[in-house]
């Protein structure tokens, strides 16, 4: 089903590339790679993606979008740029299906190891769509900012996985009092992978995040051993004792 899915994708996709101002083989080419994104991102929710309809040619169409945008700006077209950045930008209404699998799934499943792996099964997800590289960064950083979770971690995951998407400045609060364990689990994880960017400052209130978090509660395994290699290479002496909270 998901492959006969993908193929009607795939025409979709072709057919709004060549009626574009790109309309060469290769364009074909760059598009049917977004389709097939989204069929790796969604799966078997790929039928709700309206296939049959203008929505599904645009979102097939986003990835050739944003790069067409970047050549813009660099002859000078910043207009043409912005209009094409305008329509990639609906790629975020993919991460918007991201955020609400993760909403469902954890108000449904109970705490434990069960929930944090398919917790973090849908981060990947959001991972593998910010590999693509076609993610409007300012959309994702306001995702950072938001006050619903579920898009918060999404854009953790994105961040994660594309630098050029990262924002430190709204990192340490998810730190200091995350929503979830998960959520904090998952600022850490980006921290670390951020911290040989980090300049002085930046480090300083990073340390000053982390510890406050041990204030508030105990940290499980997962959290702890990334806590712990945070202080370690901001180069804090860590105290014994450790919490046994579960992290999902």
């Amino acid at each position: 089903m998901v492959t006969a899915l993908g193929l009607a994708a795939f025409g979709l996709g072709a057919t709004a590339v060549f009626a574009t101002e790109n309309g060469t083989g290769a364009a074909a080419l760059i598009v049917f790679s977004g389709v097939a994104l989204v069929v790796a991102v969604f799966g078997d929710r790929i039928d709700s993606l309206e296939l049959g309809g203008a929505n599904l040619r645009l979102r097939a169409a986003a990835a050739q979008k944003y790069a067409l945008a970047e050549q813009s700006d660099e002859r000078g077209d910043t207009a043409a740029g912005e209009r094409l950045r305008g329509e990639a930008r609906a790629l975020m209404e993919l991460a918007g299906a991201i955020a609400a699998d993760y909403r469902s799934t954890r108000g449904a499943m109970p705490s434990g190891p069960a929930r944090t792996a398919a917790l973090d099964r849908l981060v990947e997800r959001a991972a593998d769509l910010a590999r693509a590289g076609t993610s409007d960064p300012g959309r994702v950083r306001d995702w950072l900012r938001s006050a619903d979770e579920e898009r918060r971690v999404t854009a953790l995951g994105m961040m994660q996985a594309d630098p050029r998407l990262r924002d430190f400045e709204a990192l340490p609060p998810l730190i200091e009092k995350p929503g979830s364990a998960f959520e904090q689990y998952h600022a850490m994880v980006l921290a670390r992978l951020m911290l040989g960017d980090l300049d002085a400052r930046q480090r300083e209130r990073l340390l000053e995040a982390l510890t406050a978090a041990e204030g508030e509660r105990p940290m499980g395994p997962n959290r702890r051993r990334v806590a712990d290699a945070l202080f370690a290479e901001l180069g804090r002496d860590r105290a014994e004792g450790r919490g046994a909270a579960q992290d999902g």
